[in-house]
C-alpha cells in the first residue's frame, strides 16, 4: 500500500519516519497532478503547502485544535489526510468541494474562500477557548502573504496582539503571490525578511545538523538541536511583527518538514500568540507550474498533466473582450486607469498593464480599498475602472455607497463572473449583486448580453463623470451574436411574435439570460401566444423606456441569474406599480438561498431557469388572464 493510501486521519502521519513523510508528500503531489488535471481546481498553492500541511497535522490536534486556512484553496492537501482521498468528482455536484467544507468533515471550520478573514476567525475560536476554560486548546491560521495584503487582516492582528494568554499560532504562507506577485509595502517587509542573513544560518545550521543526524530518515536530538542553534538569530520579534507586539518565528523553509515541525513545536509551547514565516514555492515539484511566470496554474480546468496545456483550450471569453476593449478606451482616453484587487490576469487587465504600466494599478487583497481610492482618484480628475470578480464586490459595499456613490464619483466598476459560477460553491457565485446594488442611489448598471453589447455599454459606462456605473457579464465563453430586430427607446427589442391574439408578453433578459429570453418567446409562440422579448441593456434603474414598453402587455416575464426576489424582476414590479401601471409581473432569478457547487448548466437546470420551464409558467399566466378576461366579457350588465 502507498503511503498516502495508509493515511485516514492525521494521527497517522505521527507514526512515519522523516524518509515515510517525504515519500508521502511526493505521492501526494503525484496525486494532485493527477486528479486536479481531470477535474479542475486550484493546483499550484496545493502543491506549494505540501510539507507546511504534514507539519502542521503531526504538530497539532485536529479537530481539538482548530485548523483555519485562508483563503481554503489551499486545503487540498489538509482533505487527504483528513480521510477524502476520493477527488474523482472535485468541485462537481455530488462530489468534494473546492474549499473547506464543515459538512465534508469536523475538521474543517471555515468555507474560507475570500481573503484576509481567517486571523479574525481564529482570534474568535481562541477568545471563546480562553473565555470557556479550554485552555489547553490551540488555534492554527494558515494564512498567504497575499492575504496580509487585505485590510481585515491587520484588523485582527491588532486584536490579537493583545491576547498574550491566548494559545493562537499564525503560520504566513509566504510564496510571494497571490494570483499575482505579492505587492505593497508588506511585500518588501517579508522580502527582507526573506533574503535577511539570519534564514540563512537557520537553513546553514539545519542542512549540517541533519547531515549529523544518524541513521538515514530519523531526526535526532543532534539535528533538532543544530536548527534549534541556528534559529536564535531569527526567533526574536523582528519589524513590524515586533512593533505588534506579536512573537516571531522565521523564516523557516515551508518544504524542510523537520525544520517546520521544530518551529511549530516551539510556537505551540509559547501559550501565545506567534507568527511563523515560512517560505514556500507555489507549484512545487511540478514542472510546468514552476516555470509559469503567468501562474496560470493558481487556478486550472482540465489540462494534460505531462504538459500542463489544457485537454480542450478554452474559447474567447468574456474576460477576453473586456481586456481588448479597455485597452482601446485606454489608447483613446488618457484619464482612464484600472484597478485590480491582486487579480491582474484574470479580470483582464494584464494586456493594459503591459501597455500601460503606470495606469494600472493593484492594490493587493483589498477591494475596499480599491472603491475608495477610485472615488479619489475621479475626484482629481481621473475615470476609474475597477475589475473585480462579482462576488468579491460584497467586500466593498460600503465603500461603494458611501464613498463612490454618495460622493457622485465617476466610476465603472466592471463584474467578472457575474451570476451563476456553479463549481466553486456558494461562496464564489456572483449573484448578489444585481440585489446589493439595487440600493445604491444613482448607479447605473449594465448587463450585455454578446461581445458587441459589451464593447458598447462599457464604452458607455466610461462616459458618466457624476456617478458610479457598473457592467456585469458571466463566467466563460461568450454566446454567439444575438442582434436586435429593433429599438424603443432605450430598450433593445430582440423578437416580436403576434401569436392567436389575447394577452401579450413582455420578456425581459438581463444580460446573460437575453438568449433564454428568446427561447421563451419561441415557445409561447408554438403554443399560439404573442411576445416581445426584449433586452433593457441597462437594468439599473429600471428606464421609463422600459414601462412605457411592459404597459403595452399584458404580463411581463423577467429572467436573470441573480437572485429572484430582490433583484431586476422585483424592481421592475415596484417601478411598475409606482407609475400606475396594472401589469403583473413573474420573476424568474435564483433562489434566496448559497448554492452548493454543481455545474452552471445544472444549477439552471434545478432552479427551473431553463427556457422550457419559464415558459411553461408563463402560458399558465396567460391561460388564467385569459379567463379573467373571458369571465369579465360574459358578465351580465346591470
Amino acid at each position: 500500500m502507498s503511503q498516502l493510501g495508509r493515511i485516514r486521519r492525521p494521527a497517522d502521519l505521527r507514526s512515519l519516519t522523516t524518509s515515510e513523510l517525504e515519500v508521502l508528500a511526493e505521492e501526494v503531489r503525484d496525486y494532485l497532478v493527477e486528479s486536479v488535471a481531470k477535474t479542475g481546481g486550484h493546483l499550484g498553492p496545493n502543491l506549494g503547502v505540501v510539507e507546511l500541511t504534514l507539519a502542521v497535522h503531526r504538530v497539532f490536534t485536529s479537530p481539538r485544535d482548530r485548523i483555519v486556512f485562508d483563503t481554503g484553496h489551499q486545503a487540498y492537501v489538509h482533505k487527504l489526510l483528513t480521510g477524502r482521498q476520493d477527488f474523482a468528482e472535485l468541485r462537481k455536484e455530488g462530489g468534494i468541494s473546492g474549499y473547506p467544507s464543515r459538512s465534508e468533515s469536523e475538521h474543517d471550520i471555515v468555507e474560507n474562500s475570500h481573503a484576509s478573514t481567517a486571523l479574525s476567525w481564529a482570534d474568535g475560536i481562541a477568545r471563546a477557548h480562553e473565555l470557556t476554560g479550554q485552555t489547553d486548546r490551540h488555534v492554527v491560521a494558515v494564512i498567504g502573504d497575499g492575504a496580509l495584503t487585505g485590510g481585515m487582516a491587520w484588523e485582527a492582528l491588532n486584536n490579537i496582539a493583545e491576547a498574550q494568554d491566548r494559545r493562537l499560532v499564525i503560520i504566513v504562507n509566504d510564496n510571494g503571490r497571490s494570483y499575482a506577485p505579492t505587492i505593497g509595502g508588506l511585500a518588501h517587509h517579508l522580502d527582507a525578511l526573506r533574503t535577511a542573513r539570519g534564514y540563512e544560518k537557520v537553513l546553514g545550521w539545519g542542512k549540517r545538523a541533519l547531515q549529523r543526524s544518524g541513521p538515514p530518515g530519523r531526526v535526532t536530538y543532534d539535528a533538532l538541536h543544530g536548527l534549534k542553534k541556528g534559529m536564535k538569530d531569527v526567533l526574536a520579534p523582528q519589524g513590524l511583527f515586533e512593533d505588534l507586539g506579536i512573537k516571531y518565528i522565521g523564516p523557516v523553509d515551508g518544504h524542510d518538514l523537520p525544520a517546520m515541525e521544530f518551529a511549530l513545536r516551539r510556537a505551540k509551547a509559547f501559550g501565545s500568540p506567534v507568527i511563523v514565516h515560512a517560505i514556500t514555492e507555489k507549484g512545487r515539484g511540478y514542472t510546468p507550474a514552476m516555470e509559469d511566470v503567468a501562474d496560470r496554474f493558481h487556478a486550472v480546468g482540465v489540462i494534460h498533466p505531462e504538459t500542463g496545456l489544457p485537454v480542450t483550450p478554452s474559447r474567447f471569453g468574456w474576460t477576453s473582450v473586456f481586456a481588448e476593449e479597455i485597452v482601446e478606451i485606454a489608447r483613446q482616453r488618457s484619464d482612464v486607469v484600472a484597478v485590480t484587487a491582486a487579480m491582474l490576469a484574470p479580470v483582464g487587465l494584464a494586456p493594459m498593464a503591459e501597455e500601460f504600466p503606470d495606469r494600472v494599478i493593484d492594490v493587493g487583497i483589498a477591494e475596499q480599498h480599491a472603491l475608495t481610492a477610485a472615488a479619489g482618484m475621479a475626484f482629481a480628475g481621473l475615470h476609474p475602472v475597477v475589475a473585480l470578480y462579482a462576488t468579491f464586490l460584497n467586500r466593498a459595499y460600503d465603500q461603494l455607497l458611501m464613498d463612490v456613490a454618495l460622493h457622485r464619483a465617476g466610476v465603472t466598476i466592471v463584474l467578472d463572473r457575474a451570476g451563476i459560477t456553479g463549481d466553486d460553491g456558494a461562496s464564489h457565485n456572483g449573484m448578489w449583486d444585481l440585489a446589493l446594488l439595487r440600493t445604491v442611489p444613482r448607479l447605473r448598471l449594465a448587463a450585455p448580453r454578446d461581445e458587441a453589447t459589451l464593447r458598447a455599454e462599457l464604452r458607455e459606462a466610461v462616459e458618466v463623470d457624476d456617478a458610479p456605473t457598473v457592467v456585469r457579464y458571466p463566467k466563460g465563453s461568450l454566446p454567439g451574436p444575438l442582434p436586435a430586430i429593433g429599438r424603443e427607446g432605450s430598450v433593445d427589442v430582440l423578437t416580436r411574435t403576434a401569436g392567436d391574439g389575447g394577452p401579450r408578453t413582455l420578456v425581459v433578459g438581463v444580460g446573460a439570460m437575453a438568449p433564454t429570453a428568446v427561447a421563451v418567446g419561441q415557445a409561447l409562440e408554438a403554443q399560439g401566444i404573442g411576445s416581445t422579448v426584449v433586452d433593457p441593456r441597462w437594468v439599473l434603474p429600471v428606464s421609463e423606456d422600459l414601462l412605457d414598453l411592459a404597459a403595452k402587455h399584458d404580463l411581463v416575464v423577467v429572467i436573470e441569474d441573480g437572485l429572484g426576489t430582490g433583484g431586476i424582476g422585483s424592481a421592475v414590479r415596484d417601478a411598475l406599480a409606482e407609475a400606475g401601471h396594472a401589469v403583473p409581473v413573474q420573476t424568474h432569478g435564483l433562489p434566496h438561498e448559497f448554492l452548493e457547487h454543481a455545474s452552471r448548466a445544472s444549477i439552471v437546470e434545478r432552479y427551473h431557469l431553463q427556457a422550457q420551464d419559464v415558459a411553461r409558467q408563463a402560458a399558465g399566466a396567460v391561460a388564467a388572464l385569459t379567463a379573467a378576461h373571458d369571465v369579465v366579457e360574459h358578465e351580465p350588465r346591470a
